[in-house]
């Protein structure tokens, strides 16, 4: 069950090619931005991959390179998702992270599995918007 949300974010991304996994295509997504995240300001940042699976969808690790920069400390996070492409050249992927924070004001995410949606247009522009998973 989903309980309150607990961060938005606005990021800009960038995609990479990367060799395929097989015969399917395999990317590389970088990203970054700001919002909040446990009613702090952060700063923020990751780099993922996708690989396509043979029915179109796409599934994403985020193993440990993502980051959170708050003015007291980091929160450094993992996470997978599964997405599809838009009609229009976006993506939308939702999925699970784990963070770990240093950060007193992000400590409250320590211990908890948090969903997100990522829904990225055309253009690299993105949002990432997390609920606290009950």
């Amino acid at each position: 069950m989903l309980g309150e949300k607990i961060g938005s974010m606005q990021q800009t991304s960038s995609d990479k090619l990367l060799p395929g996994n097989g015969a399917l295509p395999r990317f590389e997504t970088t990203a970054q931005g700001s919002g909040t995240l446990a009613g702090t300001e952060v700063q923020g940042m990751a780099t993922y991959t996708s690989d396509m699976r043979a029915d179109g969808t796409l599934y994403g690790e985020c193993p440990n390179q993502g980051l959170v920069m708050a003015a007291d400390g980091v929160a450094t996070f993992t996470a997978t998702g599964i997405g599809t492409f838009t009609e229009d050249g976006g993506a939308i992927f939702k999925g699970v992270v784990y963070f770990q924070a240093s950060a007193p004001s992000l400590s409250s995410l320590n211990g908890k599995a948090v969903v997100y949606d990522w829904i990225v247009d055309p253009e690299g522009n993105a949002s990432w918007d997390l609920w606290e998973w009950k």
